[in-house]
């Protein structure tokens, strides 16, 4: 029989909402995401589906704050200001939401528009993501992006213009033929624009891509490393503190919705696709959920248990590789008491594979705390398989 997990209380409970369609499909990405024709997008009945989804869910999450919320995708930013403002009420009347709590939008340049950005605002989306991956005109028609560099500056002034004082850029290294200086010089470009928050990720070719058929001709390991090096010097020195793998934030604010994924706390996924993590404290056990990825099959079953295709319950050999997943991409580490707050086991169930972990310097296991070392940063996989049962 499977033994129960203890928790003394519920973890922080973030909102995931996927809108899985975008303009055109990237060759890199290997997100749920479906392009966008005129008939495909019926924004109505995709709005009253996640409305229904988020109903049937409320019994599971009774009484629980929710701490942030991200919509992500796809694009999200082709969903009209009317759209967005519907489901942020319906949020509002349904959930306990603090005025107060981040809100973020995943947005692409190639969509933006002022005037959306403003009603965004309005709405009370407070934090936008902006899609930019390059400031080079080459490297974004390689990476298949429907934007421009005029484009991308556009649309952070957009966002700027509309009030929104927290925003990200997103941007990636190690591109097609890219060289040390024009990654610093996307670097530059970003830092340029103030943003509070900017993530720098190495482009990856991923199983069920384009590229992954087809793969082009990116920078060796050692060249990428060589990149990623003095980006992260380049992004300190302009007081940009890297917190996580590919998170840097300016004057401590970091993403609260990713800080909750990281930390090992709970999320309830709303959207095609979406993927979901509740903690049941009174029954002793940890849930994941997915959900059915075809839009139109998504619209069809949402309001009904149907629309979760898979169920699965976190046993206690998961719980070590689980968290150490995420809290292992935080620069800084976790709390050691944060394991059993979130997992619901002690940490000595994991004493042989930290004292490997930290032989190995892969890691940094002090009294009260876990932190992965520069090492541990950088072969993170190979500090993972060690908590593989």
């Amino acid at each position: 029989m499977t033994s129960l997990l203890t928790f003394h209380e519920n973890p922080p409970l973030s909102l995931y909402i996927h809108l899985p369609w975008c303009v055109k499909k990237c060759p890199y990405c290997d997100f749920n995401s479906h392009e966008f024709t005129s008939t495909a997008l019926d924004e109505d009945a995709y709005i009253d589906a996640l409305i229904r989804d988020l109903e049937t869910e409320l019994p599971r999450i009774w009484g629980r704050t929710i701490t942030s919320v991200f919509i992500g995708g796809g694009t999200p930013s082709l969903f009209s200001v009317a759209s967005l403002n519907k489901l942020l009420s319906a949020l509002r009347a349904r959930l306990n939401i603090s005025s107060g709590i981040e809100i973020t939008l995943e947005a692409n340049p190639g969509t933006a528009e002022a005037e959306k950005f403003r009603g965004y605002r309005d709405a009370g989306i407070n934090r936008l993501s902006i899609g930019v991956q390059s400031f080079d005109d080459k490297n974004l028609k390689a990476l298949g992006r429907i934007h421009g560099a005029g484009e991308a500056h556009r649309a952070i002034h957009f966002a700027k213009d509309a009030g929104f004082e927290n925003f990200n850029i997103d941007l990636m290294f190690a591109l097609p033929n890219q060289s040390i200086d024009a990654a610093l010089q996307d670097l530059q470009l970003a830092v340029d624009h103030a943003p509070t928050h900017i993530s720098w990720y190495q482009l990856t070719i991923e199983p069920n891509t384009v590229f992954y058929s087809k793969p082009p001709k990116v920078p060796s390991d050692d060249m990428s490393w060589s990149i990623q090096k003095q980006g992260q010097e380049f992004l300190r020195v302009n007081h940009y503190a890297q917190y996580e793998i590919s998170a840097y934030a300016k004057d401590k604010q970091v993403s609260a919705h990713n800080m909750n994924y990281w930390e090992f706390g709970d999320y309830l996924g709303i959207g095609a696709g979406a993927h979901g993590k509740i903690t049941n404290v009174a029954e002793g056990k940890i849930e994941r959920f997915t959900r059915h990825k075809i839009p139109k099959r998504y619209i069809e079953l949402a309001g009904s248990e149907s629309v979760i295709t898979g169920t699965r319950k976190l046993e206690q050999d998961d719980l070590s590789l689980e968290f150490m997943m995420n809290a292992m991409r935080l620069s800084n580490g976790i709390p050691a008491n944060l394991f059993i707050e979130r997992a619901g086991i002690p940490i000595k169930k994991m004493e042989k594979e930290l004292f490997l972990a930290e032989e190995r310097m892969l890691l940094d296991w002090r009294v009260n705390r876990l932190q992965p070392t520069v090492k541990g940063q950088r072969y993170l996989n190979e500090l993972l398989e060690i908590f593989v049962k």
